[in-house]
């Protein structure tokens, strides 16, 4: 399955980024509907017990949400659709907990910072008003009340703008300097720093879920004629796309990594060790038939090893045999694709 841009997010890179904010603020989500929980609990001999029901709905949407980014071809649907459905179940606590001495409305305010930390401004414009339009629900089943006293509307509608401007512009700041320490500024890709977190990720994911990890080593061919060939400029046109062609052959949730030079690597989350193949038999071909700066022509050859299902992930472990069988595939005359035997042996093909 190709990768596929989406009106949430224009394009891959955004979506690494957007998915490794996700699971960053997973924890921090949790403690906030802890505390949202906590209020509701000491609000119950006022407001009634049944105001948590729709607080646990938004927490089960969320679950739900972040089960299926690490398996689905666009993930961010799924993250807005749990973010849009914790404001619908905001709006049934606040009709249900209405009190005119009680600022409910504030609540609204709450998703909104989430929403800052992984869309782009477009979307977070869309949250907004999203968000405004179901305060506006709240304030036309109590008109009476809020046209007595409109603070009660102000003030939240206030609350909730204000922190839509500020967080973007404060997560906007944040991104850019983790995407400096992150991204490969040549080809967009994430460096050794991201796949260090992302392997640890995958090691616990495995120790719950059990599904088979592969990994994907890939070097491009003599690279050093054709930096002598073309120049380090087209070498580095080059490097650009490949990144490019690496990208396009994988899903949302497979993440590509340059370890270096013209090195790189990619992570498969539920794939055998045959499928791992089958992607770099793609790419391979791929990159062969595609002309390149000033008409160069340049092949890859690639490693692949992978975890059993059931077993946990060791990257180390998996790392040193895809480089084995990358090296064992140049040996044999490179423009191929290796493996590991249960022998320990490298079949080539």
């Amino acid at each position: 399955m190709n990768f596929s841009e989406s009106w949430l997010l224009p394009d891959h890179t955004d979506r690494a980024r957007m998915l490794d904010m996700d699971r960053r603020l997973q924890p921090i989500r949790r403690a906030a509907l802890g505390v949202l929980a906590g209020g509701l609990l000491i609000m119950g001999p006022w407001v009634g017990w049944w105001t948590l029901a729709p607080l646990a709905v938004a927490a089960f949407l969320f679950y739900f949400a972040d089960r299926r980014i690490d398996d689905t071809e666009h993930p961010e649907y799924w993250i807005f659709a749990a973010w849009v459905g914790s404001q619908l179940m905001i709006l049934l606590s606040v009709l249900i907990a209405w009190a005119p001495d009680v600022p409910v409305l504030s609540w609204f305010a709450i998703p909104i910072v989430t929403l800052g930390a992984r869309f782009s401004a477009r979307v977070v414009l869309l949250g907004l008003a999203i968000t405004v339009t179901l305060m506006l629900v709240v304030g036309a089943a109590h008109l009476e009340a809020i046209t007595d006293q409109p603070p009660l509307f102000v003030m939240p509608l206030a609350l909730v703008l204000a922190i839509g401007i500020l967080s973007t512009a404060l997560m906007r700041s944040d991104l850019e300097h983790r995407t400096e320490a992150v991204i490969d500024p040549l080809t967009a890709m994430l460096n050794r720093k991201a796949l260090a977190t992302r392997v640890e990720e995958l090691r616990q994911q495995s120790e719950v879920l059990k599904a088979p990890i592969s990994i994907v080593m890939i070097d491009i061919d003599h690279f050093k004629h054709v930096n002598d060939t073309i120049g380090h400029g087209g070498g580095d046109s080059v490097l650009k796309d490949i990144a490019y062609l690496i990208r396009k052959e994988m899903r949302s949730f497979e993440l590509a990594y340059r370890l270096g030079g013209e090195e790189f690597l990619v992570l498969l989350p539920g794939a055998t060790v045959d499928q791992g193949c089958a992607l770099a038999g793609r790419l391979r071909e791929a990159v062969e038939g595609t002309r390149f700066e000033a008409g160069t022509r340049v092949t890859i050859s690639c490693g692949v090893s992978g975890s059993e299902e059931g077993s946990t992930f060791d990257f180390d472990a998996l790392f040193a045999e895809a480089d084995a069988a990358l090296y064992q595939a140049k040996r044999d005359g490179r423009n191929r694709v290796g493996r590991p035997f249960a022998t320990g042996t490298v079949a080539v093909g």
